[in-house]
Formats: C-alpha cells, sequence, structure tokens
C-alpha cells in the first residue's frame, strides 16, 4: 500500500464522530472544526459555475410553527415498542450498508449493581456471554458466527460499564436463516447463558489478563481519583474490571446471581437497524422475547448518587510513569436529565455554540509563543448518566500549573464577566448550521451502526430521537434566533463564579518544574478569580481565502474507462486528474495526490527537519492566513488540505463536502504558494513536541518500542523510531521551510484523484483554474533507497522497563519479496487465520492472553520485502508458554496449512467486508492511488472476490513456509523492572 498515504489523509479527514446527528457538544463542534470537516464560510470568488449541484434542502413543506414547550417527538424512521414483559425495542429499516443488519442486546445493569462479593461479576458475564449457553455450546457461538463472516472483536463484540452492559453483534441479511440465528444469540445472551462452573473458572484467567493489561500509571492514580472525582460516590467503588481478589477467588454462585437478578426483560432493549423489513424484525423480537420473564423478586433498580461539593480541595496525584502534567478544576456537580421538549433542544443548541467559542478561545491561547499549556478545554461534561459538571482542564506546558491555572481562570472569567463578540457566535452558528446540513444530506447514506448508537442512548439516558429531518428543522429555524445577549447570559449563569471545587494536578513524579504542593494550587486558583481582566479583542480577517482566483490553465486531453467509471484529464501544466463521481455518499469528495520523493531525498543531518517539515508549516497556517485566522476565514465550510512528506512520497490529501469543493481546491493552490513563517507558532510547536517527547521517555512502552526498532535494523539512525528530545532539538525551522519548499513548490508529476459527490462538467473548469495554475518547474521525482534492511538471523533481546508484573512478546519476521497483489492476499489471509488461532489456542484454550495478534504487509519501496508482526501482552511467567505457544501454531501452520473452516471463515468476512467497502468513497481512493504509485491494475477492485475466492489451504501452506521463518526472527520481550514484591501505587497529596 502507499506509504505514509494514510497517516497524511487520517491528519485531514481527523477522528470520525460516531455520530453527527445528536449529542452536539462543545467539544465535538470545535474538534470538527479544527478538521474542516464542519468549517467555514467565505472562499474566493467563484472561478466558475458550483462543483455540483447545490445539496437539496427540506421541501418547502407547510410546517407549523415551532413552540418552545412542545415535547420533542420519537421520530418516523423508528419504531419503538414495548413487550409486555417490559422489553423495550426499537426497529429502524436502512440500507446502508446494504443487506447489513446491526444488533445490539442493551442491559440496563452494569458495576454499580454489583454486591461486595461482586466486584467484577457484571464484567465477568459479559465474557460468559460468549462461552456456553442454551442453544450454542462452549466456542460454538464465536465459530458460528465466524462462519457466517462475523469478525470476533471487529464485529462481535460487547462492553460493561458503570450502568449497562451493550452486546454488539452486526450480521448479515442476506439469508433469513443466518438473521433467524442472530436473534437466537440475543436471545440466549438476555436469559440463555449457561454459567457452569468449569467454564466459570476457566474464564477467570482471561479475565485476570485483562486486568494486567490495564494496570500501569493511569490505573493507579485512577483509583486515588476516583473517590475525589465521584465525592465519595458508590460509583468510585465499582470499576467495571473489578478487584483481582474477588476475581479470584468468587464463588460461581455469586456470578449466577448477578445474572439473574438483573438480566430480565423490564431492564432490556433490543435495537435493530438495517437492511430489513420492518414487520419481519418486530416478528423476530417478539418470537424470541416475549418468553422472557422478569424475576419473582425483582430488586430495584437504583442509580447511585454523587453528593455535592460545598468546600474546595486541592489533589496532587503523580507517578514515575505518568503521562504529561495536567490540571483539571472540577466545580460542583450537578444533578441532569436529558432535555424533552424544543426548548430544551435549543438550550442544548445555546450550550453547544457556547461551548464551541470558549474552547476556540483556549486554543488561541496554546498557539503563543510561550502557551500557558498544550491544550486546554472548558465546558459543562457528563460524569455519569445523571450527573455533570462544569470543567476546566488543561495539559501544561513548560510554565507548570499557576501559568495554567491563571489562563484557564481568567479565561472563564473573561467570557463569565464581558460574554462574546458577535462575530464568534457568528462563526459558531454557521459550523453548527454546516454540520447539521451535512448530516441532513447523508440522511440516507448514514451507516446503520450510527442510528444503533442513538438508540442505545436514547434508552440508557433518554436522548432525544426526533430523527435528523426535526434536527436539521430545529437547528435551522432556532440558531439564527439565538442572539449574542442570551448567550452572554448563558455564560454568566453557567461559568461558576464562587463555589467549591476540586482541583487535581495530575503528572511524573519528576518533572521539569517543581510540583505544586495541594495549598499552591488552592492559592493560584483563588488569586486568579481576584486578577483584572478585560474584553476579548477580536481581530478581524480576510473574509476570502483568495482575493480572486488565479489565471486558469487549460484541460489538454480528456478521456474515459467505462468499466471503472472514471474520467482522465491532463492539464496545461502537466498535471493530471482521475474523477470518479459516485452516489456513496450526498455530500463527500476526498481528494488525494502522491508522487516520490519524501524524506528519503534528504541527508541524514537534515532528517528531523525532514520529518517535521510538512507539521511544522501547517503550524504556521496557510499562506497569509495564521492557524486560527484560518479557523476563522472557513467557519461553515467543510473543507481541509494536508500536504506532507512521507518516507518515499510526497502526498496532498483532502476532504471536502459536495459544495465546498472550490475551497479545498484553493487550499492545494495555497499549499503550493509559499510558506507563512512564523517564529512564534514554531516557537510553541516545537515546545509541545519536546515536552511530550520528554514525558515519553517515563513510558515503559517508550524504550522497549525503541528496543524493537534498534535491534531490527541494527540500530541504524535512520529507522523509523520515535524522537527524543535530543533528535527535536536538531530541527531547524529555516531548514524545514525550505524542505517543504523543495518539494511543494512544484506540482510536477503528480495526478490528484477526486472520488465523491460531484458532477464531472461543473467540476472541470475548477480543476483547470486551480490544479491547471500550480506551478511545475522541473524536480526529481523518485525516491531514494537508503539502505535501510532488518537484521538476518535470529536475534533476541529483552527489556525491563515498567513497575507492573506485565509483560510484552514482540517478534518480527521480515525478508525480500516478490511483491504482487495476489501475494499480498495470501500473507493477509495467512494472518488472518493464524489470528483465529491466536484467540482459540492462546487466549480460549490456555488463558495466556487477553488480547494481541499478528499483522502482515507487503511493499514495493524502497525494495520488494515483507514484514509480520506479532506483539501478545501477557504476565511475566508466562512469557516463555506464550513463546511456545506461538511457535507451536506457527509450525502447524508451515507443516500443515490452516483449517480449512478458518480459511472460509476469513473469506466470508472479506467477501462482506468487499461488498460493503466498493459503496466507500475511501476504499476507491485507496485502491486508485494505490494504482497510480505502485503500478498495479485498478481493475482488479472489480475481481477481488474472485482472488479471494480462489485462495487455497496449499496457498496459505507455501505462504507460512515462505514468510514465517523460524531461522529468521527479531524477538524482543519487555519484562518489568524487578520482580513484583508489592502492587506499584502513586503518591498523592490532598490539601483543603
Amino acid at each position: 500500500m502507499l506509504l505514509c498515504f494514510g497517516r497524511i489523509f487520517r491528519q485531514v479527514i481527523g477522528p470520525v464522530p460516531g455520530t453527527l446527528l445528536a449529542r452536539l457538544s462543545a467539544a465535538v463542534l470545535l474538534s470538527l472544526s479544527a478538521a474542516a470537516l464542519a468549517a467555514a464560510p467565505a472562499s474566493a470568488p467563484n472561478a466558475t459555475a458550483p462543483t455540483a449541484p447545490a445539496p437539496s434542502r427540506l421541501a418547502p413543506l407547510k410546517l407549523a410553527p415551532l413552540k418552545l414547550d412542545d415535547p420533542l417527538p420519537i421520530g418516523a424512521q423508528v419504531k419503538v415498542g414495548k413487550l409486555a414483559n417490559g422489553l423495550t425495542y426499537y426497529i429502524q429499516r436502512n440500507r446502508k450498508p446494504e443487506n447489513k443488519l446491526e444488533l445490539r442486546l442493551v442491559v440496563k445493569a452494569g458495576a454499580i449493581l454489583e454486591d461486595e462479593d461482586q466486584r467484577g461479576l457484571a464484567h465477568f458475564t459479559e465474557h460468559m456471554a460468549f462461552n456456553g449457553s442454551r442453544n450454542f455450546k462452549k466456542h460454538e457461538l464465536v465459530s458460528y458466527l465466524q462462519s457466517i463472516g462475523v469478525k470476533f472483536g471487529a464485529d462481535l463484540n460487547a462492553y460493561t460499564g458503570f450502568d449497562e452492559t451493550v452486546y454488539v453483534l452486526p450480521v448479515s441479511s442476506e439469508r433469513r436463516q443466518d438473521v433467524d440465528r442472530a436473534f437466537l444469540v440475543l436471545q440466549d445472551w438476555a436469559q440463555g447463558l449457561t454459567l457452569n462452573d468449569a467454564d466459570i473458572d476457566k474464564e477467570r484467567d482471561i479475565i485476570l489478563e485483562e486486568l494486567r493489561l490495564g494496570k500501569g500509571a493511569g490505573d493507579r492514580m485512577q483509583k486515588v481519583l476516583m473517590p475525589k472525582i465521584y465525592n465519595g460516590s458508590r460509583y468510585a467503588e465499582r470499576l467495571p474490571i473489578g478487584q483481582e481478589e474477588t476475581l479470584r477467588n468468587f464463588k460461581p454462585d455469586a456470578l449466577r446471581r448477578f445474572y439473574r437478578d438483573w438480566y430480565r426483560p423490564d431492564l432490556m432493549a433490543v435495537v435493530v437497524v438495517g437492511d430489513i423489513d420492518p414487520a419481519q424484525a418486530e416478528q423476530l423480537i417478539k418470537h424470541h422475547f416475549d418468553g422472557l420473564r422478569n424475576p419473582a423478586q425483582e430488586r430495584p433498580r437504583t442509580y447511585a448518587t454523587i453528593p455535592p461539593r460545598t468546600d474546595s480541595e486541592a489533589l496532587i496525584v503523580t507517578d514515575k510513569e505518568a503521562g504529561p502534567a495536567a490540571i483539571l478544576i472540577r466545580y460542583p456537580v450537578q444533578a441532569f436529565q436529558e432535555r424533552e421538549t424544543v426548548g430544551g433542544y435549543r438550550e442544548q443548541l445555546i450550550e453547544a455554540l457556547f461551548g464551541g467559542m470558549l474552547n476556540a478561545r483556549l486554543q488561541e491561547l496554546s498557539q503563543l509563543p510561550n502557551p500557558p499549556f498544550l491544550g486546554a478545554s472548558s465546558a459543562l461534561s457528563r460524569l455519569t448518566p445523571r450527573y455533570r459538571s462544569y470543567n476546566a482542564s488543561a495539559s501544561l506546558a513548560g510554565g507548570g500549573a499557576t501559568a495554567a491555572i491563571d489562563a484557564l481562570v481568567q479565561e472563564n472569567e473573561r467570557a463569565r464577566r464581558y460574554g462574546f463578540t458577535a462575530a464568534e457566535l457568528e462563526r459558531v452558528k454557521k459550523g453548527m448550521i454546516r454540520t447539521y446540513e451535512r448530516a441532513w444530506n447523508e440522511r440516507d447514506k448514514t451507516d446503520s451502526a450510527v442510528y444503533a448508537g442513538e438508540y442505545m442512548r436514547h434508552f440508557l439516558e433518554g436522548e432525544s430521537i426526533p430523527g435528523i429531518d426535526a434536527e436539521y428543522r430545529y437547528v435551522t429555524e432556532l440558531v439564527p434566533g439565538i442572539g449574542l445577549d442570551e448567550i452572554n447570559a448563558y455564560a454568566r449563569a453557567t461559568i461558576p463564579a464562587d463555589s467549591g471545587k476540586l482541583v487535581v494536578y495530575t503528572g511524573p513524579t519528576k518533572a521539569e518544574t517543581a510540583l505544586p504542593d495541594g495549598t499552591q494550587l488552592l492559592a493560584a486558583v483563588a488569586a486568579a478569580e481576584r486578577r483584572d481582566v478585560r474584553a476579548h479583542d477580536e481581530k478581524a480577517v480576510a473574509g476570502a481565502l483568495m482575493d480572486k482566483p488565479p489565471a486558469p490553465g487549460r484541460i489538454v486531453a480528456a478521456s474515459s474507462d467505462a468499466h471503472l467509471g472514471l474520467t482522465h484529464l491532463t492539464l496545461s501544466n502537466g498535471v493530471k486528474v482521475i474523477l470518479k463521481p459516485t452516489t456513496f455518499r450526498n455530500d463527500q469528495v476526498l481528494m488525494s495526490a502522491a508522487r516520490f520523493g519524501g524524506q528519503s531525498l534528504f541527508d541524514e543531518k537534515d532528517m528531523f527537519s525532514a520529518r517535521y517539515a510538512d507539521t511544522i508549516v501547517a503550524a504556521m497556517g496557510l499562506k497569509d492566513f495564521s492557524p486560527l485566522d484560518l479557523r476563522k476565514v472557513l467557519a461553515g465550510k467543510a473543507a481541509a488540505v494536508n500536504a506532507g512528506l512521507g518516507n518515499n512520497t510526497d502526498v496532498v490529501a483532502g476532504v471536502a463536502g459536495a459544495s465546498d469543493v472550490e475551497t479545498m481546491l484553493q487550499m492545494v493552490w495555497l499549499k503550493f504558494a509559499g510558506v507563512r513563517r512564523d517564529e512564534d507558532l514554531y516557537k510553541s510547536f516545537i515546545g509541545k513536541q519536546m515536552e511530550l517527547a520528554r514525558n515519553r521517555l517515563s513510558q515503559p512502552g517508550a524504550l522497549f518500542g525503541d528496543t524493537v526498532v534498534a535491534t531490527l535494523y541494527g540500530n541504524n539512525p535512520r529507522a523509523p523510531r520515535a524522537l527524543r528530545p535530543e533528535d527535536i532539538s536538531r530541527i531547524d525551522l529555516d531548514r524545514a521551510i525550505a524542505i517543504y519548499r523543495q518539494r511543494f513548490s512544484s506540482a510536477k508529476d503528480l495526478t490528484f484523484i477526486l472520488v465523491g459527490s460531484f458532477d464531472v462538467e461543473a467540476i472541470k473548469p475548477l480543476l483547470a483554474t486551480y490544479l491547471g495554475s500550480l506551478p511545475t518547474p522541473d524536480l526529481p521525482t523518485a525516491y531514494r533507497d537508503l539502505g535501510l534492511r532488518p537484521v538476518k538471523g535470529v536475534v533476541k533481546r529483552e527489556v525491563k522497563s515498567g513497575l507492573e508484573d506485565k509483560s510484552t512478546v514482540s517478534l518480527t519476521f521480515t525478508g525480500p519479496a516478490e511483491v504482487t497483489e495476489m501475494e499480498e492476499l495470501r500473507l493477509s489471509a495467512l494472518t488472518e487465520v493464524m489470528n483465529i488461532r491466536i484467540i482459540d489456542i492462546l487466549r480460549e484454550k490456555l488463558g495466556l492472553i487477553y488480547g494481541g495478534g499478528m499483522e502482515g504487509s507487503m511493499s514495493r519501496v524502497p525494495y520488494a520485502h515483507y514484514s509480520v508482526g506479532v506483539t501478545l501482552p501477557t504476565g511475566p511467567r508466562n512469557v516463555d508458554k506464550v513463546l511456545q505457544a506461538t511457535f507451536a501454531e506457527i509450525e502447524r501452520v508451515r507443516s500443515q496449512g490452516p483449517d480449512q473452516g478458518d480459511l472460509d471463515k476469513v473469506k466470508t468476512n472479506w467477501l462482506q467486508t468487499y461488498r460493503k467497502s466498493l459503496q466507500e468513497n475511501g476504499y476507491w481512493l485507496a485502491v486508485l492511488q494505490t494504482s497510480l504509485t505502485e503500478g498495479t491494475d485498478p481493475g482488479t477492485i472489480l475481481s477481488f472476490d474472485k482472488e479471494v475466492q480462489s485462495l487455497s489451504v496449499a496457498d496459505l501452506k507455501r505462504t507460512a513456509q515462505r514468510y514465517l521463518n523460524p531461522e529468521n526472527y527479531v524477538q524482543v520481550v519487555l519484562n518489568p523492572e524487578t520482580a513484583a514484591t508489592a502492587p506499584a501505587s502513586a503518591a498523592y497529596e490532598a490539601a483543603r
């Protein structure tokens, strides 16, 4: 696959939110704006007609005026019902993806309901759901689901929280018998688990490995923090993972008692979303769940309370292995209930607008030359479904806790006292409306899992589900009427002026600045509250990215590929374009371009400046705009672009809404038009990187990861290891800019691929204007082979790092390869069947691990080679057993090949995933980009199913013999610093 393309592209699109339809919060709005997925309004004057027909709007129906006291309805898209036994169900027909069904069993019972002898047994019960039931024997369930294409972990899953347990089952809806049995699985989970003593005892080892996996600084510090965060509530005593002593010694009857008491229909919901007839779904629900019974003597389902805080208290929690130092100011906890009226929904919009503006101001502070913090946020946030509190938090910079507290408290006070400006409100309104517009545009292209999550939250938390038609109407009608005075009044009422608070400092035991004590923390907050503040100074910015479009180029050649639905263009400057219009999404256009070059072209003395060149340039802004000004200019637009240097490639990646393609292309043009040099922002960026690099050194995994890379590549300085503080100090601003300009002052040999919702004829003039006018002076467009090669033979190392009784085994098999698409497919299939065996043997049979597995890859660049890695976290006493069992499985597949049944499971899953991927813009973009960079045939995208079907046991046996060579691998084992004698603990100090 294309080297480093994924990294650059992920930087552009950011994390994909679980849903855009609900739980609108300041954090979500800010992240969407920052990632430009829901960012900005003004652009340059149009070069020509719109890139595509404007997104459709709600039909001008004659609707009754909104009344704020009207209750929020349940949307017509979902049927909500209740059986006689109290079980709630949700059904929605949704054809994205086609032939797929998302099922959920949701239980309003979690760790908070455990008796004293059941600490951890809510979570243990969840595990037992996969270990035998009335209709599926132990191991039979997972094996059956795998046989119909459901992948364990990635698809089939479950989780346990404080107040709920949720089971996730996505299945194909193509065959009626598979759907019927899927409902039978849910029925068994609900009240059909066998829970016999032998199976329970067998599962203890796996649960204890999961417990071990979670140990570390975070766990140690959490145990100190929880009683304070929850103010002595029962929540502090009921972490879902439980207590080790209980897990080792509980009586099986205690687990059966939990299941009997709390897995009952009046506390359950079944969620069915996907490609199924709703009448059929309802019939299946009634058939499988009508017979469930509630206990004769029901225990009351109560919810733990969190007592209010009236006084102020400070807590300092440190640990040798802690992450970056941070400050949290938590104000009194408030009881909370989801809004149930249109007026309540409007209040939620006000809250989100307020949070977006306040957090934008905090982001500005983080970009000062000597920032008071690396990052910060301030908002009302949920503590549990029924409680929330106002919080201010920050990751500390070089100025330490006092500087961060000063900035946090004063910025909140500034907003409380003076409010916000009209320009700030206008920007965040535009972003909000565009976010909902995109959600509405995609209403028939939204994945079923998104809707399933929404209905789960309705059942568990009371979140409203009026549907995107209603929500889009609320936003478009209510948001314009929300005035600045109302927002500022909300700020005055919401930001605490004088109240009890919990001030928490967390960080490493050894910090670059002196650790505060509790008295100093409280004094710092009090002093910051007394300081005078001025109103926010809002600087005017340009209203458009470009004053006018550049002089356009021309389309000098065009051709089409009817087989793949592609249009090929050549522009007058030599730049090429491939267009793939789709209907997979209604409001999404993805873009990429890549050529060879990248960091490989620069010598060792420049390697750190080259590695960071793109991120440094991006941190300073775009052409004449600082990052903050750019965010303001892009308010209300959905467009983002990144340009970066991979190891061997130069990459440009972008994403836009259908109506914002011109903005995306303008940003591409500006990426090639020069660099905005800002020494202050550079210092801020380098300071943050230095802080993160210093902190990384305290993490047990850091030394382990560095050792794996150093051992694999014989300490070659060009090996792809994480940077240390001394490496960052070698970065030079002017050299980084020069490197970036050397690669991105010319678009020579770039082919831009656009996939998504656009009209080819409408977009052509924009391509000629912005891509056809890019400079294309000569520059080298070939990578340089630096001679970086892995060691040969068997090399073993041990790393001792970390306080906890935990280890990790790493095995890496490498070597040259004859890389073809089929060979890549065979290697991928081999790692998939090996992962099935790893789970079956090392986890389920031997109880040596909780998670881990094998992954493999091939590359043609800079030379044809392969790499297979195995990572298996375990306990120090089990390292030898893990190695022995792993190599036994490797020898088995080398000598016998995989089981036909396991290979069939992989094939079935791949074919289902393939059918879904064919309807995704990102999949087409990746295949087309890879075909250009690696010289493969893009047409194989339509024959992948035949290639999968052709895989055989004999193929994979030969693949294992070729790539899992027991005479050529690197083994690195992480063990704790010393043999465990007593549990490690975090240091803490409290003050009032």
